[in-house]
């Protein structure tokens, strides 16, 4: 399927990469299907950009990558959504964001996503453990200079 970005201009994309989110996402309940980009084989972020908005796109990654002892517990309702087997272990993502002095993670409203029909929605954890800007990533100054 060739989807269009305003970031990389038009990118094929296989059929497998195709995520469908039926509630859409905080923010963007008209964004539902989205794929998610890959930019090379040993990265940590992908791109998950909308299907049906060019410019909508969201740097997401593994919180567990970041997090060892990240997980979410789904309510029976919210596994039924996305169809979800008993016992099946779903993908997690967390959007990224870039701030001042480096990245974070939404760790509160990660995407649960059933792998086998790649049907997914975003949840808001209770768990206070976990904030919408969890640091990831911490760029001193001088490495910002030496970046630039």
């Amino acid at each position: 399927m060739l989807v269009q970005t305003t970031r990389f201009g038009p990118v094929e994309v296989d059929s497998t990469r195709l995520l469908e989110f039926p509630a859409g996402l905080l923010g963007f309940a008209r964004a539902r299907r989205f794929a998610l980009l890959q930019p090379d084989d040993r990265g940590v972020f992908f791109w998950l950009q909308s299907i049906e908005s060019a410019d909508v796109a969201f740097v997401v990654t593994d919180p567990c990558l970041w997090t060892p002892d990240y997980a979410v517990t789904l309510r029976r309702e919210q596994t039924a959504e996305i169809a979800l087997p008993e016992g099946a272990t779903p993908q997690l993502l967390v959007i990224v964001n870039r701030r001042d002095h480096g990245i974070t993670a939404n760790m509160q409203g990660p995407l649960v996503i059933n792998p086998i029909n790649r049907t997914g929605l975003q949840v808001v954890l209770a768990d206070r453990r976990w904030t919408t800007r969890h640091e990831l990533v911490t760029v001193t100054p001088a490495a910002r200079v030496a970046t630039v």
